[in-house]
């Protein structure tokens, strides 16, 4: 049996893979029962433009907060949090530790991109 390797693992926004899901659409013109839910989730939750995207996360990346990764950051991109206790919830899921400076800091980059939505 074949056992596939992992070459790379990199996180991608929902706004990347709706846009994944469209190039699929539109080479095999019929997307299979999963890849359609999964379409209608994202018509649902993609709140951001690609460009708009691509900006906030050099924003984010700018701010070199420590120990934040870009797993983080893509997931702060696509639930894009309003409230500093929002982003603390977000970020209980993972093992990191960010001050509340860092938090503000990141609550007022996003609070651009909220008006920005599509």
């Amino acid at each position: 049996m074949v056992k596939p390797e992992i070459i790379s693992e990199k996180p991608i926004t929902l706004t990347e893979l709706k846009q994944e899901i469209d190039k699929i659409k539109k080479r095999d013109k019929e997307l299979n029962f999963r890849v359609g839910k999964t379409e209608e989730y994202l018509g649902h939750f993609v709140t951001l433009s690609k460009e708009n995207e691509e900006e906030l996360i050099k924003k984010l990346e700018k701010l070199n907060v420590p120990r934040l990764k870009d797993i983080h950051i893509t997931k702060i991109v696509d639930i894009l949090p309003k409230t500093v206790d929002e982003l603390k919830i977000i970020l209980q899921g993972y093992t990191i530790t960010v001050n509340n400076e860092n938090l503000k800091k990141i609550v007022d980059a996003l609070k651009d991109f909220a008006e920005k939505k599509k």
